[in-house]
């Protein structure tokens, strides 16, 4: 089998920020690989780096030495729109607060990333958006706002916004941590989905339960990694919901 292509390489990355007269190293020399195709989970407590890593993999922040290549371009020498540009068109962001825009419809929401790209027309840019809010399942709430939705709703229309752009990497910062167990593991099993079908997520979290539904996990710690762990047969999250009672949600 064909060794499938190189994603994000991270080499002995470091981060240092100056809190008044000390220095805080928040990233001590961290390196990985993540090919096409992985779910991998980032794991690690409050001050052990994960977030500051989570920023550097999602080009809202540069380290302070080593490198990061994403997708063949080289992170750490570009400039701020330079950037800007990469992360628009490479990443899928999920966050733990949905960050959508109140009293707007989910197609509005979804296209908003490819607002941003001039060579992709409004017509495109609908037609992307309810494909992707039809591969998340809210084929039926395509112009719900927002706040006409429940927290498992509005976390699929940022997933949805999240695949729009066809990205080389979906981000996850926490992506189940304001939801019930419940609708937690059935956002779990649209992640697994998207794994199956090829795509490739960074699942960032506190939730040590979860790296049993991704293929590998790393774990961080004061700002290295203590291990990296594959897991070729992860956990099925569509069994686990199927075993929960159910509510009426």
């Amino acid at each position: 089998m064909m060794e499938q292509r190189e994603i994000i390489r991270i080499s002995d990355l470091r981060r240092d920020f100056k809190v008044g007269e000390e220095t805080v190293h928040a990233l001590r020399g961290v390196s990985f690989t993540i090919r096409k195709g992985e779910f991998v989970t980032i794991m690690g407590t409050s001050g052990s780096g994960k977030s500051t890593l989570l920023n550097t993999l999602g080009c809202l922040d540069t380290p302070t030495s080593g490198e990061y290549i994403l997708d063949g371009a080289r992170v750490r020498t570009m400039g701020k729109n330079e950037r800007a540009r990469l992360r628009n068109r490479k990443i899928g962001f999920v966050f733990q607060n949905y960050n959508l825009l109140p009293k707007t419809s989910a197609i509005e929401n979804v296209e908003l990333p490819l607002l941003y790209n001039p060579e992709i027309s409004a017509a495109e840019r609908r037609e992307r958006a309810i494909k992707s809010l039809i591969a998340v399942g809210l084929g039926e709430r395509l112009n719900h706002k927002s706040n006409q939705m429940s927290g498992g709703q509005q976390q699929r229309v940022a997933i949805a916004r999240a695949l729009v752009n066809d990205p080389v990497i979906i981000l996850a910062d926490e992506a189940t941590g304001n939801l019930d167990t419940r609708t937690s593991f059935s956002v779990l099993v649209l992640f697994q989905e998207l794994y199956r079908k090829g795509r490739t997520i960074i699942f960032v979290t506190h939730n040590p339960e979860l790296a049993a539904f991704s293929s590998r996990n790393i774990v961080l710690r004061d700002g290295k990694i203590i291990s990296d762990t594959l897991n070729p047969s992860p956990a099925s999250a569509k069994e686990m919901l199927e075993s929960l009672p159910s509510d009426d949600d």
